[in-house]
């Protein structure tokens, strides 16, 4: 859908981390028994969006750790392919079900699209990213994302949770119509 937005209606993207929970420690955990009683009607709904727009959606029980994954597409951003190493990310875990907080996982999206997944595991594991991706996640929160996916227009409009296409097209159309 992101990819549709960018070709079709030239829209930039760029993706920021957040921590939706920060209490998931590095080895990840099980989903909560609550959460899992609540999941038939989220799941049935994120389903039926993937199969429209034709993706694999499986849906794990475990929550990983998200902090090195963040940090590694903050890499993947300086080196002009964030975009990429995003997308190779949530194929992982969406399609596939594999754990992102592995280095394994995240070495094979690196290589994937064409990053150094070595230097990448260096300069992670040397903390080069961690700064920026905390203060990523801070103005995050100052500008009140509690929840993931959140999509921010223009600094200004949030659209929240996986929605449609046609909410984002609906979106970017108040937006030139304010501008105009």
């Amino acid at each position: 859908m992101v990819a549709r937005l960018i070709e079709e209606k030239q829209a930039e993207v760029e993706w920021r981390p957040y921590y939706l929970r920060p209490d998931i420690p590095p080895e990840g955990m099980e989903l909560p028994d609550c959460v899992k009683a609540n999941m038939e009607e989220t799941t049935a709904r994120l389903k039926q969006l993937a199969d429209i727009a034709g993706l694999e959606m499986v849906f794990g029980t475990r929550l990983p750790n998200t902090r090195i994954a963040h940090e590694a597409t903050e890499y993947a951003r300086q080196k002009g392919k964030g975009f990429e190493f995003h997308h190779a990310i949530f194929d992982k875990i969406y399609a596939h079900d594999e754990d992102i907080s592995k280095w394994d996982v995240l070495q094979n999206a690196a290589r994937d699209v064409g990053l150094d997944e070595a230097e990448m595991k260096r300069d992670v594991e040397n903390g080069k990213y961690t700064a920026i991706v905390s203060a990523q996640v801070n103005e995050a929160k100052e500008i009140g994302v509690n929840s993931v996916p959140t999509y921010v227009l223009n600094d200004k409009y949030a659209i929240v949770g996986v929605q449609p296409y046609e909410a984002f097209v609906r979106a970017l159309k108040q937006i030139e119509q304010e501008n105009t």
